[in-house]
């Protein structure tokens, strides 16, 4: 009797450890632009990742209906999701609930862009305004060279360190710390959370219309899980494979595609630009695809207020494939309204 009360508890006890626990939440440009304000949170039952997501999950629910579920992946592969805050918060805000590879992070988002900006400053723009306002300067040959000396030297006295420290004999670790599986893997998590009772998640997420987004090598991670039939869309920003070998997906990958595409690109000066116009080429005549190039570069908008324009292409396409509604589907199929809403865009699709 004593050994089944003890397996009785212990069994509670593991079920309750995979409850969603919210430990960390922060609250992004005031919660976005959309009917519901967002949030950012760290759950203790999931430290790999961060999800964003509708603040009062319950009064959104009763209001809107279960919330469709994104997956997201960084870009350069990264274990690290705040470069994309402002995009996912915004997202969240229209009634999306983002899970994103990385832990929950609370570093300075805008020092964060900074830095990238500075060392990748768009070609195309004249000049680049974050969401806090600051204005970003093009820096000078002799200021880049400046930093990147820095920056080696810094590098050099961590190798430096490292070969000191008890790890020298361990195996060098890939530079990548992430991995295309960890996509469906929070997706399962947020599938457990829906069907717990005392879970924040329960009933609460609409699992039949799930997509999967990345930006950059993240688009490869996509790529790598697309043939789940769980996927009803891709999100691939900056992003394509082209005929390189990334996370495991070639040009082969784009074979298991079962569902709509869409490429969000930064035009020519975009290094995924022409990894995208093959795949656009390469995807089978059964698939729906759009591609929209704008002239922001591999950056896109990421750094401006909400996300900026990149952000609010996300949200059409996610309202028209997750939630139905045909008419956010004017700027992907009518070049008219592209053209007016946003007239340097360019924008081609087939199969629909």
């Amino acid at each position: 009797m004593k050994k089944l009360l003890l397996t009785a508890m212990l069994l509670a006890a593991s079920v309750g450890l995979a409850n969603a626990q919210t430990a960390q939440r922060q609250v992004v440009e005031g919660g976005g632009t959309g009917p519901f304000k967002s949030e950012v949170v760290g759950d203790a039952s999931c430290p790999r990742f961060t999800v964003y997501r509708p603040q009062n999950l319950k009064e959104v629910v009763a209001k809107q209906g279960k919330l469709p579920v994104i997956v997201y992946a960084n870009g350069a592969c990264y274990d690290n999701n705040v470069e994309m805050r402002l995009l996912l918060s915004e997202v969240a805000s229209y009634g999306y609930v983002v899970a994103a590879i990385g832990a929950y992070d609370e570093e300075d988002v805008m020092a964060t862009w900074r830095e990238v900006l500075l060392f990748n400053y768009p070609e195309t723009k004249g000049e680049v305004i974050m969401a806090n306002g600051e204005k970003i300067e093009r820096l000078t040959e002799e200021q880049l060279k400046a930093l990147y000396e820095q920056q080696l030297k810094e590098r050099e006295e961590a190798v430096k360190k490292e070969k000191k420290s008890e790890e020298q004999e361990a195996p060098p670790s890939s530079i990548f710390t992430t991995y295309p599986r960890m996509l469906l893997e929070v997706l399962d998590w947020l599938t457990d959370q829906n069907a717990i009772s005392d879970s924040e998640y329960y009933h609460c997420l609409d699992l039949d219309h799930v997509a999967a987004m990345g930006q950059s090598c993240g688009g490869a991670q996509v790529l790598g899980v697309a043939h789940d039939p769980r996927i009803k869309t891709c999100v691939m920003l900056n992003s394509g494979i082209g005929d390189m070998s990334m996370m495991g997906s070639t040009v082969e990958t784009l074979e298991d595609l079962h569902q709509p595409m869409f490429y969000m690109i930064g035009g020519p000066s975009d290094i995924a630009y022409e990894n995208a116009q093959l795949d656009y080429e390469r995807i089978a005549d059964n698939i729906p695809v759009v591609m929209l190039n704008s002239k922001d570069g591999h950056n896109g908008t990421y750094y401006e207020k909400y996300g900026g324009n990149y952000a609010k292409a996300v949200v059409k396409w996610m309202d028209w494939q997750l939630k139905g509604r045909e008419e956010q589907s004017a700027m992907f199929l009518d070049d008219e309204y592209l053209k007016k809403v946003f007239p340097e865009w360019q924008g081609v699709r087939k199969n629909f």
